[in-house]
């Protein structure tokens, strides 16, 4: 025995048979991918230029977690890297059973969580911020070890990510896409290991802040091709 549901369209809650498909979820986990870069260089950028005393040729983006409004920074880094795990996942789903279809989706998800990572780990207070902070690198805590280790497992991971991919598409004749994947891994490594070694320096402190938004632009663009991609 049959019977009709007679209630309005509007009230019936939709199905995978009224349209959402697998694919419809694997381009919604990788849209996360374009958000997570302009959202974090939004919020940081908004903190670094209204908050006392952060000057961004000299301080990271990571020491706005300290001081009473540290909390939005942290947030910042929470939101983000869930962002970039949700984009993972879905690169998994839309790379699966191709080259790199397994170590690009872990790779990507470990930077993610790092940046999580580095959010419950702050950085410790450092080159004269937050206002009051002495200049210098600081006293070096426990939770500040754990913060820089965090960011460098994510750090390498996003740049073996690129290397990775940069394979997937050379294989697959996307050739600019490629180059531009390489790239990014060689310009972020070398932007980490510079403000590793720069201890305040100006200069080490741009390029590194660069090649942040250069693997985030990478990321935003990676997430496009493949969502492109898809047959629906």
């Amino acid at each position: 025995m049959t019977t009709t549901d007679h209630r309005p369209a509007s009230t019936i809650p939709a199905t995978c048979d009224d349209g959402w498909t697998p694919t419809h979820v694997t381009r919604s986990l990788l849209g996360w991918g374009i958000v997570a870069g302009p959202f974090y260089v939004v919020v940081s950028l908004a903190q670094a230029l209204t908050r006392d005393g952060f000057d961004l040729t000299r301080h990271q983006w990571s020491l706005l977690e300290n001081g009473d409004l540290g909390w939005v920074q942290v947030a910042n880094f929470v939101l983000t890297g869930l962002m970039v795990v949700a984009y993972a996942v879905g690169l998994g789903r839309a790379l699966a059973g191709g080259p790199g279809g397994r170590w690009a989706p872990v790779l990507t998800a470990a930077f993610g969580g790092c940046l999580v990572a580095a959010a419950v780990l702050r950085a410790d207070p450092a080159l004269g911020f937050p206002v009051g902070t002495p200049d210098g690198p600081g006293q070096v805590s426990t939770h500040g070890i754990l913060h820089f280790a965090a960011a460098g497992v994510g750090f390498v991971a996003i740049a073996a990510s690129c290397f990775v991919l940069a394979r997937r598409f050379s294989g697959e004749g996307s050739r600019r896409l490629a180059r531009f994947s390489r790239l990014t891994g060689v310009v972020f490594l070398g932007g980490f290991l510079c403000v590793a070694s720069g201890a305040g320096s100006v200069a080490a402190n741009l390029v590194f802040t660069g090649a942040v938004v250069l693997v985030f632009a990478w990321l935003a663009v990676v997430a496009v091709h493949v969502y492109g991609s898809l047959a629906d």
